[in-house]
């Protein structure tokens, strides 16, 4: 278990989950600024990114956000109270139900993920720089 990292590669790693940190403190406070929770943005990002055309099922979004479907439905509740998502039926099997964004979510989307480009933009060369330092030590063997 000793042959592992060195003193310089638990401190890139460490610098590493720290600039990781710091990237989502932001995120989370761009969130709170626009008026959503973070887990709100998170799902509208997911909706939006991975679903744009038929909108995700519950259990679809709760993978993405790793929670669990009775959580997801609260969610997805406070999201159409919000005015950011409306339940639409499939057409095919009734049953299904698709959680589709507002235009409201998308404005808002559109807002923050300016605002997260930007972020990443600045953070990118000091991120890469560290997780090719974690990387090249975590391939010694």
């Amino acid at each position: 278990m000793g042959e592992g990292l060195d003193d310089r590669g638990y401190a890139a790693l460490a610098q590493f989950r720290r600039t990781l940190r710091i990237f989502l403190a932001f995120s989370e406070d761009a969130a709170r600024q626009a008026g959503l929770t973070p887990q709100q943005h998170q799902a509208i990002l997911a909706i939006r990114g991975l679903a744009p055309i038929t909108g995700m099922t519950i259990n679809e979004l709760s993978e993405q956000l790793l929670l669990k479907p009775q959580t997801t439905v609260e969610l997805a509740d406070r999201l159409a109270a919000a005015g950011l998502v409306e339940r639409q039926r499939d057409e095919v099997d009734r049953r299904r139900v698709f959680l589709q964004l507002t235009p409201k979510a998308l404005e808002i989307l559109e807002q923050l993920s300016a605002a997260h480009l930007a972020q990443i933009g600045r953070d990118a060369p000091h991120l890469i720089e560290l997780l090719e330092q974690v990387a090249k030590r975590g391939r010694r063997p």
